[in-house]
């Protein structure tokens, strides 16, 4: 099948070796394959991120261990208290927001895992998928946990028993599923995938790259039909070139083409179209990054 006849956002296993890889046709018409993370990874990412929470909260209690020390009023010891608990909730809370809802969508542990998240759908992944992942975390890990650390404050062992069930059944969750997805995965529409490439690979816009254009006429782009697109399109460009699949380059040059108001006509190959437009807009955005103006994709405005 080919990726003309398939729904974007659509993946499927590929009829490869590997069982963590993935082919996805983007809301670009790309067929792309990615790998999804290994459990190893995940939880190692997981473990490093607590491993931050932690250091941060014991910084900050010694911090504030500092303040109180040198106060003798009642009042000012509750504010401490406070700050602390506060420090902890939005630990608790927003921590794993906060980095995934940024452009790299990953923590500090899932970068140094070299993972992150996307859309299973493989469009721009969004604030309420990232929201809604995060908010699940809290049902499966952190409310469980709270229930078994405090069994010794009068919480009873059978409600500590469920508490460590409930906890269990949440983290082997990705252990019934081919995806390895966990709740807040099913509910947010993301999944844990390995990272691409964060740089501009090779120079596909080298002359030597691009042998095959027609020497007719130079095909040349305004400043205008460049800015239309950012670093993740000039990425998936780039693969559609690699794979030099006949069909692929036809349906995505008319795309850009119609994206773009192209209207000098057709006369060249569709491949010459797609490799002039990507040294064009290759050059344009590494002029940007020069003056410290990066653009991610399309809707980086």
């Amino acid at each position: 099948m080919t990726s003309s006849a398939r729904p974007q956002g659509y993946a499927h296993y590929a009829d490869v070796k590997d069982k963590r890889t993935r082919e996805l046709v983007t809301p670009e018409g790309v067929d792309l394959k990615i790998r999804l993370a290994d459990g190893g990874a995940r939880v190692g990412a997981f473990l490093i991120d607590i491993g931050i929470m932690i250091s941060a909260l014991i910084a900050a209690s010694f911090m504030l261990g500092a303040v109180l020390g040198e106060s003798e009023s009642f009042d000012k010891a509750e504010i401490v208290v406070v700050i602390w608990f506060l420090i902890f909730f939005f630990l608790r809370s927003f921590y794993f927001t906060f980095f995934e809802i940024r452009p790299k969508a990953a923590t500090p542990g899932k970068m140094l895992m070299k993972i992150r998240v996307a859309a299973r759908n493989g469009d721009r992944l969004t604030a309420p998928a990232v929201f809604a992942r995060n908010a699940m975390r809290e049902l499966e890990f952190f409310l469980p946990l709270s229930f078994l650390f405090s069994q010794s404050g009068g919480v009873g062992g059978l409600i500590a028993s469920l508490g460590l069930l409930w906890s269990g059944l949440f983290l082997c969750l990705p252990l019934f599923n081919k995806d390895r997805l966990r709740a807040g995965d099913l509910i947010g529409g993301t999944w844990v995938i390995e990272a691409p490439r964060t740089i501009l690979s090779e120079d596909l816009a080298a002359p030597e790259a691009r042998k095959h254009a027609s020497k007719a006429e130079p095909i040349t782009f305004t400043q205008d039909q460049l800015v239309a697109y950012g670093e993740h399109e000039l990425h998936v460009l780039e693969d559609v070139i690699r794979k030099d699949d006949i069909e692929t380059i036809i349906t995505v040059a008319k795309r850009i083409r119609r994206k773009i108001d192209y209207t000098r006509g057709a006369r060249e190959l569709d491949k010459d179209f797609l490799a002039a437009y990507y040294a064009a807009l290759r050059k344009h955005l590494e002029s940007r990054m020069m003056f410290g103006n990066r653009r991610k994709d399309k809707y980086d405005d």
